[in-house]
């Protein structure tokens, strides 16, 4: 069992309640330790983020504090291996479903509510890859990102 640091913590403020209770229940079920790389950003800092080429949009829920960045920190050092992800998106979805409140995963943007997936995260973010695929464009998968979706909003 995991808890996050005082410096994630720290990152949690100006994150919307919600979301932040489902960030501090997944890190106590969570397979694999994280840390809150980024929550609320400015309009300043996402501006940066977009010009840099790491953030697509001016829109993003991390502005409005409704959005989180996790990162993997197995052994202590950020990972960046997938499977890390699908665990975190994983534990995500668990505590999204005990604390009923819809969360989408920046891996799967076609699953509005992870905690109505039927099946692992490893198979979300393939459906949503495929179905990009299928359309003729190409998948962006942020997978350290999630957000609160639909009636959350």
């Amino acid at each position: 069992m995991y808890k996050l640091s005082h410096k994630s913590e720290t990152k949690l403020q100006g994150v919307n309640s919600r979301l932040a209770m489902v960030v501090r229940r997944a890190i106590e079920i969570s397979e694999v330790d994280f840390l809150v790389g980024e929550g609320r950003r400015t309009v300043e800092r996402q501006r940066k983020l977009k010009a840099q080429g790491k953030s697509q949009t001016m829109k993003s829920k991390h502005i409005s504090g409704h959005a989180v960045d996790l990162f993997a920190c197995p052994n202590g050092k950020i990972s960046w291996s997938q499977s890390h992800y699908e665990k975190i998106a994983d534990a995500m979805k668990q505590a999204a479903k005990e604390l009923d409140v819809q969360v989408r995963w920046g891996a799967a943007w076609n699953v509005p509510d992870i905690k109505k997936w039927k099946g692992d995260m490893e198979s979300a973010k393939w459906h949503y890859s495929n179905t990009r695929r299928k359309q003729g464009r190409k998948a962006f998968i942020d997978a350290v990102h999630f957000e609160l979706h639909g009636r959350e909003m």
